[in-house]
């Protein structure tokens, strides 16, 4: 019987720490595919001055629902007669979920939810409130 009360003891201590180390290992797919849309994005800004020609981030060159995206969706949205952007990164699955990113075109960061709770910090959060 005690040894059941220590087993359950050290899993109730355990399973949030293995569950927050899970989800710092979900959230770097959002700063990669971010980090190459940003890329493409410029890319695409350059040989057309705007960041779109109908109100579509990247018209016709970048698809935002990436093959490899597991715990991540993403969406751009343009303003400003198509020069600026941000691009967003919202939790889909796993423990990313309640999870949202931002990035604009002058490379401002922002997590506007983590954990599903509002957030303000003008980072990428990974833990807590450590960016």
């Amino acid at each position: 019987m005690i040894v059941v009360a220590i087993i359950g003891i050290l899993a109730t201590v355990a399973m949030p720490s293995y569950q927050e180390y899970v989800r710092r290992g979900q959230l770097p797919e959002a700063a990669s595919a971010m980090s190459d849309f940003r890329v493409k994005l410029e890319q695409y800004y350059q040989d057309n001055r705007a960041y779109s020609t109908n109100g579509t981030c990247g018209t016709g060159v970048l698809n935002f629902s990436p093959a490899n995206a597991k715990y991540f969706s993403y969406a751009c949205s343009t303003t400003g007669n198509y020069q600026t952007y941000t691009l967003t990164a919202t939790g889909s699955s796993g423990l990313a979920v309640g999870t949202t990113y931002t990035l604009t075109e002058s490379g401002v960061k922002a997590t506007t939810s983590y954990k599903g709770s509002a957030s303000t910090k003008a980072c990428w959060l990974v833990s807590g409130s450590e960016c």
